[in-house]
């Protein structure tokens, strides 16, 4: 009888660890339903090169560090210009490295979104995205469904 009640109450417990699929909704007449973010990709073109660009930490890092450098070398006045010019310079090479960082590869992912409008996301990496297929576009990624 114990044996029993032990395997059925086992069973009740995995059940309620078991996970299910996300609910799908669709609209009356069996489609999905329509969001103003929601659409299909309609392309996607990998870009090489690009636009570079900086948001100014890598300049501001770089001359944080050269600044600490600068100080380093140096007495008196000699250290005051060295400071600065680590600064300087420190600044200039962050402000390029962080372009560098910055520059392609990346996706420009064309999206017909539901209510007709179009939509060209980029974004580095594709997480599964393929012509065709439905997608979420938000905070300038594009998202499958």
């Amino acid at each position: 009888m114990y044996r029993v009640l032990i395997a059925l109450l086992l069973c009740t417990g995995l059940a309620a660890c078991a996970s299910s699929p996300p609910p799908r909704y669709y609209a009356a007449d069996g489609g999905p339903v329509r969001c103003a973010d929601c659409g299909v990709v309609e392309r996607i073109e990998r870009v090489y090169g690009g636009d570079s660009y900086a948001s100014g930490g890598g300049a501001l890092l770089g001359a944080i560090i050269g600044g600490a450098l600068g100080n380093t070398v140096g007495k008196g006045d000699g250290r005051k210009a060295a400071t600065v010019a680590g600064a300087i310079a420190g600044g200039i090479a962050g402000n390029e490295i962080e372009k560098q960082n910055n520059r392609g590869p990346y996706y420009e992912v064309f999206v017909r979104l539901d209510d007709g409008r179009r939509a060209i996301v980029r974004q580095k990496e594709l997480d599964g995205l393929r012509d065709g297929m439905r997608v979420l576009v938000r905070d300038n990624r594009a998202r499958p469904l």
